[in-house]
């Protein structure tokens, strides 16, 4: 349960937003009412793989991010350049804990410049912050 400040806090960075699991389910549901939710998706991929310790899970979580994310015709395909792309394309047999981090870098940067600023005039994001801001009112205005 997030509460009114909590909630005008994710407004700060895409980080306060990201680091919020209400944050990022609200910000979620938002890229998927605009069919963007693989930017999000990518970049929670990407934080899970730099957490991965064996090296027999890097070399699969790092395929599955690519046959997901990266390769051409993939189902969540992002949008990034070619350069970008060939550098994973030709690094992805022998994948490091860093092997996306160029490509997550791109889509955070689209991410904070582009859906973060629409999410915040969403109504999606606006809803939120009212729906807290009544219940904030009610709990110390009992009387009201």
């Amino acid at each position: 349960r997030s509460d009114a400040g909590e909630t005008m806090a994710w407004s700060e960075s895409v980080d306060t937003l990201l680091a919020n699991k209400d944050g990022l389910a609200a910000f979620w549901t938002f890229l998927k009412s605009e069919f963007s939710e693989e930017n999000v998706e990518f970049w929670l991929a990407c934080e899970d793989f730099k957490k991965t310790k064996s090296s027999t899970k890097i070399a699969s979580k790092a395929q599955k991010i690519y046959s997901d994310f990266i390769q051409a015709d993939a189902p969540k395909e992002i949008n990034i350049d070619f350069h970008t792309k060939n550098d994973i394309s030709q690094n992805i047999s022998e994948p490091t804990l860093s092997c996306f981090d160029d490509a997550q870098k791109l889509i955070y940067s689209l991410m904070a410049k582009d859906s973060f600023p629409r999410f915040l005039r969403s109504e999606v994001y606006k809803e939120l912050v009212k729906k807290h801001q009544d219940r904030n009112q009610k709990r110390w205005l009992p009387f009201l």
